[in-house]
C-alpha cells in the first residue's frame, strides 16, 4: 500500500477523500487518512518540526500496511542553482539533528539508505523533477543561521526539518522511501529577501495547484 507524507507544502491543497482514523502504536496514536492510499499530515495538532512525534507516525503507517512512502517536504535551497520552485527528489541524506529510532531496547544497526528504485519511480511520474541531491535536517522551528546555510551548502544540496527522521524510521520499518522536496526558498542569506515562515507559506499557497496535480498522479501511477 502506498503512503503519502505531507506537511506545509499540502496545506493549501485539495487531498482526496479519505476516512480519518486513530491508529494506537507503542509510541503513541496517530491520525491518517485511509482509503485506497494512506495519508499522514505530519504537523498534527499543530505541533512544530521538533514536536513531532516521528515513530508514532510511521510505526502507524506501518501497522495500516503501508510499504512505500512518499514524503512531501518543504525545503530551502543551498544552491544558487537550485531555484524556488523547484521539485527536487533527493537520494541521499544528511541529519544534524537528533534522528530518532524505534530501537530503544537492543542494538540494531540499520543502514540508513533511500532506495533509489522507489527515487526513480518518483522521477519518472514527476518528470519535471530533479532527481539526485543531497537534503540536510536541521532543527526546526529555529530558521537556520547565515553562517550555518554556508556551512551545510558545502555537504548538501537542499535543506529541511523533518525528512531524514521520516526516511530512518521508514527504512527500520522495512519500509521503502522517497522524498519529493518542494523548494519554497533560498536558504537564509542566499536570497535577498528576509526568510520568514510567511514566505515559505505564501510559495506554497503559489504552488497549490501543481502540488494537487502532482499528489493525484503520484495515487494513480504508484498507489
Amino acid at each position: 500500500m502506498l503512503g503519502i507524507i505531507g506537511g506545509t507544502s499540502l496545506l493549501f491543497s485539495t487531498l482526496p477523500d479519505l476516512k480519518k482514523e486513530s491508529v494506537a502504536t507503542p509510541f503513541g496514536s496517530a491520525d491518517l487518512l485511509c482509503g485506497d492510499i494512506v495519508m499522514l499530515m505530519r504537523h498534527q495538532h499543530g505541533r512544530p518540526p521538533h514536536r513531532i512525534n516521528y515513530r508514532a507516525n510511521l510505526a502507524a503507517m506501518a501497522i495500516a500496511g503501508v510499504d512505500r512512502i512518499i514524503a512531501f517536504g518543504s525545503s530551502g535551497s543551498l544552491k544558487k542553482e537550485i531555484l524556488p520552485g523547484t521539485l527536487l527528489i533527493p537520494t541521499d541524506y544528511i541529519s544534524v539533528t537528533d534522528i530518532p529510532s524505534i530501537h530503544d531496547h537492543k542494538i540494531e544497526h540499520v543502514r540508513p539508505e533511500l532506495p533509489r528504485a522507489l527515487a526513480e519511480k518518483l522521477s519518472a511520474v514527476v518528470p519535471e523533477a530533479r532527481l539526485g541531491g543531497v537534503y540536510v535536517q536541521t532543527r526546526g522551528p529555529r530558521i537556520e543561521t547565515i553562517a550555518e546555510v554556508a556551512a551545510l551548502s558545502r555537504a548538501a544540496d537542499v535543506v529541511g526539518m523533518t525528512v531524514a527522521s521520516e526516511a530512518t524510521l521508514a527504512c527500520e520499518l522495512g519500509m521503502d522511501f522517497a522524498a519529493l522536496c518542494t523548494i519554497d526558498n533560498y536558504a537564509n542569506g542566499l536570497g535577498v529577501d528576509v526568510l520568514t515562515y510567511e514566505h515559505i507559506l505564501s510559495t506554497s499557497k503559489t504552488y497549490r495547484h501543481r502540488t494537487e496535480e502532482i499528489v493525484g498522479s503520484i495515487i494513480r501511477q504508484l498507489g
